[in-house]
């Protein structure tokens, strides 16, 4: 007979609390100060719409803020962001639409248009844009991958610092993705000011990495440069070749435990930009189409569906 009770996934009570007093502190200071989480949605899922009809349609579907992407084929081309981001910012603002961030195609500070993003979004004040894209060779060492990719990272800290932004290197899941383990991420960028480079935490696609308890220690290491956060929930499931491949779902039909994560977002004082992703299928708006096959208010409604359901989680959790 065990001496403790286990969580369903095999934690006792005893190391749940432990895990929860190691993350409180922080908390605790953050939410005296009356710091909480912007929810942003990811425009990806709004390239249907643009200039004052994106700015009325966020709003309609209930959020006040976006993560908008300036990259290739988003809704600012990166040769075009001195001409064409500020006046969208301000058609966006106008309307009561914050940007506390941009999605950006910037992989390293010589990806093309970089310090020109940088330079713009720093004019906006916009502190934060979303980074990434690192992969590995498989006839390498990974170590020695990383020792090379720390001084493509240090450039960027430094291009970073001139203009006074932060980059969220996101987190996917997959073969050959830096940053997919975590573990490789926090190695990468532990000796780098996280004002500057950090981390823009994927919990799906941390969750189809390690869904057991691995998203749990992610998460963790992670906390000393979590500047953001994505959410978005899947399943198991078979493709037509027979492989199992996970499956997005709306949030809270699929495997991501949301409750538990909010409340260890709650106890580190988790404040940076909340990220909405809608990548189930959804007429086209979940693979950022420009042109819709079901109707506009079918697709509102699910992505409204799925705010309530989040904002349900956060206020329970103490985020909202």
């Amino acid at each position: 007979m065990k001496n403790e009770r286990e969580t369903k996934d095999g934690l006792s009570r005893r190391q749940m609390l432990a895990v929860a007093g190691m993350l409180s502190l922080a908390g605790q200071a953050a939410r005296a100060a009356g710091a909480r989480p912007k929810v942003t949605m990811f425009s990806k899922h709004l390239h249907f719409l643009q200039g004052e009809a994106l700015a009325q349609g966020t709003k309609e579907i209930g959020f006040d803020a976006l993560d908008l992407t300036v990259r290739k084929g988003g809704h600012v081309e990166p040769d075009r962001v001195a001409e064409d981001l500020p006046p969208l910012v301000g058609i966006l603002r106008r309307n009561g639409v914050e940007v506390p961030m941009v999605t950006s195609g910037i992989v390293d500070a010589e990806t093309p248009q970089a310090e020109a993003v940088l330079r713009t979004i720093a004019k906006l004040g916009i502190r934060y844009y979303r980074w990434g894209g690192f992969r590995y060779e498989a006839s390498r060492p990974i170590l020695e991958q990383l020792d090379a990719l720390r001084a493509r990272v240090a450039k960027l800290a430094a291009l970073n610092a001139k203009y006074q932004v932060c980059a969220m290197y996101h987190t996917h899941s997959g073969l050959g993705q830096v940053g997919a383990s975590i573990w490789d991420l926090y190695l990468l960028l532990k000796e780098f000011d996280p004002n500057v480079v950090s981390v823009n935490y994927d919990i799906g696609h941390a969750t189809i990495e390690g869904g057991y308890g691995g998203w749990i220690n992610s998460l963790r290491v992670t906390v000393s440069h979590l500047k953001g956060v994505a959410v978005k929930d899947f399943l198991w499931g078979k493709n037509q070749q027979g492989e199992w491949r996970p499956q997005w779902r709306p949030l809270g039909e699929g495997m991501v435990r949301f409750p538990e994560f909010f409340k260890m977002l709650s106890g580190v004082g988790f404040s940076g930009p909340l990220q909405v992703h809608y990548e189930y299928p959804l007429g086209g708006a979940d693979t950022g189409k420009t042109t819709l096959t079901m109707g506009r208010e079918q697709v509102y409604a699910a992505m409204r569906q799925d705010l309530v359901r989040l904002l349900g989680w956060m206020k329970e959790a103490g985020l909202a």
